[in-house]
Order: structure tokens, then C-alpha cells, then sequence
């Protein structure tokens, strides 16, 4: 089975969404089908090796979808972060540029412990911002970045300069 060819074939474009001039790409297709999904879970955690990652941090709101199995994959904790007054207890955030404007998101402060190694999980890699934030917040909160796994890369908007030397793992890039 080609994983790649799999879910280019099951994400669907939706042009104009959220706005106009905004190719909006949707992974329910891809979710829908087992296969597909299961591949993708597969693949992030062989990539990076069971018993290596103690905490994955999925981003809001599609990033939870993909991060929560991977987290059962590797018989570790799941830590969400969420946009600004989503978590209920005391949080660590951080503030980020968008093309539009900025945007807040934040972590409970005490869900990472001091070493623990994290892998920060999301759908997509745009421009890189929210994963620059979210890998801010885990260093911030004691974790130690181990790398970043998303589904699609859309390197055309270079998110991954943006990044540093954060290990980047794209299931698919366009």
C-alpha cells in the first residue's frame, strides 16, 4: 500500500473555506476510512519508535484527532493545547502571528513534567506559527521537544523554516 498516494486520494479541498481565498483542506475523508487512518497512526509511531515519546501534545482541534491514538499507541499521555480560555485550570501561553492577525494558545502548566520527552502532533503544517507556539509552550512547561509529526506539509508556506532544528516527520507534503 502506497500511505502517501492513500491520503493525498483522501483529502478532499474545500476552496473558499473558512474564507474567501483559502483552500481549506479536509481530513474526514481520510478519518472515515479506516484504513487510512490507521496508517497514519501506524506510521507517526514507527517513525519515531515505541517507548522514546512519555507525552503527546495535540494541537486544536483536528491535531486532537490524530494525537489521541498515537498517544495509546505508545503507552503515553496525551496533553492538549487549546486556543486561549479553552482549559480550565492555570496555563502556560503563548502568543503567535498569523497572516491575519495573532493568535493565543495555551497548555496547562502542569501537564508535562520536568524531561519528559514530547512529540507535538497536528493535521497540518502551514506557516508554521502554531507549531513554533506549541513547541514554545512545551519547553516552557519542562518538556523536551523530541519532534513534530502532521499529516500534510504545505511546504509552499514554508512553516518549516520557522521551526529551527525541531525534527519535522510530514506524513505527506505538497
Amino acid at each position: 500500500m502506497d500511505l502517501g498516494k492513500l491520503i493525498q486520494e483522501r483529502i478532499r479541498d474545500i476552496p473558499d473555506y473558512p474564507k474567501p481565498g483559502v483552500m481549506f483542506k479536509d481530513i474526514t475523508p481520510l478519518l472515515a476510512d479506516h484504513v487510512a487512518f490507521a496508517g497514519v497512526v501506524d506510521s507517526i509511531v514507527n517513525h519515531h519508535g515505541r517507548g522514546t515519546i512519555d507525552k503527546i501534545v495535540g494541537i486544536e482541534a483536528r491535531g486532537f484527532i490524530l494525537a489521541a491514538p498515537v498517544a495509546y499507541h505508545f503507552g503515553a499521555g496525551f496533553v492538549p493545547v487549546r486556543k486561549k480560555g479553552k482549559l480550565p485550570a492555570r496555563t502556560h501561553e503563548e502568543t503567535y502571528d498569523l497572516e491575519y492577525g495573532t493568535e493565543t494558545i495555551e497548555i496547562h502548566s502542569d501537564g508535562l513534567e520536568p524531561g519528559e520527552r514530547v512529540l507535538i502532533v497536528d493535521d497540518v503544517l502551514a506557516t508554521g506559527g502554531t507549531a513554533r507556539a506549541a513547541a514554545e509552550l512545551v519547553r516552557r512547561g519542562g518538556g523536551d521537544v523530541v519532534g513534530l509529526s502532521v499529516l500534510l506539509e504545505l511546504s509552499f508556506l514554508h512553516g518549516r523554516d520557522k521551526l529551527g532544528n525541531l525534527d519535522v516527520h510530514s506524513l505527506v507534503t505538497v
